[in-house]
């Protein structure tokens, strides 16, 4: 199940900079228990599937996954051993910008412990600093 977007504007985009905090999807609004970003990045749709697939095995299948991001932007890469210049590389893949605060997971139907244990092991998958976050009632 690869995440990539139906079709997109521009064929490669400037990579530009993740400056600031989240403003939207700051709280956990489907779940009971989320996965927040604590550091600003880039999360490719390699790395987003991989944390879901061990988000679904820790959680034996019971209760309900959310997935809160989608990889929209285009990331390009230059072949190996390609000498400098000569333009910008192929488009690879999807990648979506995540800022701090941003919940990128989130889970519901199963206990606390279950649920932080598999967020533990999904956030592992993730090239982010992330934490445990709650519904807040």
């Amino acid at each position: 199940m690869a995440l990539t977007p139906k079709r997109i504007k521009y064929r490669k985009i400037q990579t530009g900079r993740t400056k600031g905090k989240a403003t939207s999807g700051t709280y956990v609004a489907f779940g009971e228990y989320g996965l927040q970003s604590l550091s600003p990045g880039r999360l490719n749709q390699k790395e987003i599937e991989a944390a879901r697939v061990a988000l679904t095995r820790s959680t034996r299948k019971g209760g309900k996954i959310w997935i809160r991001i989608f990889p929209d932007q285009p990331f390009t890469r230059k072949p190996a051993e390609t000498r400098m210049g000569k333009g910008k590389g192929n488009p690879e893949g999807f990648e979506a910008k995540i800022k701090p605060g941003k919940i990128i997971f989130e889970v519901a139907g199963i206990p606390l412990e279950l649920a932080k244990e598999a967020m533990r092991l999904a956030s592992q998958k993730l090239s982010l600093k992330t934490k445990f976050a709650y519904r807040h009632h």
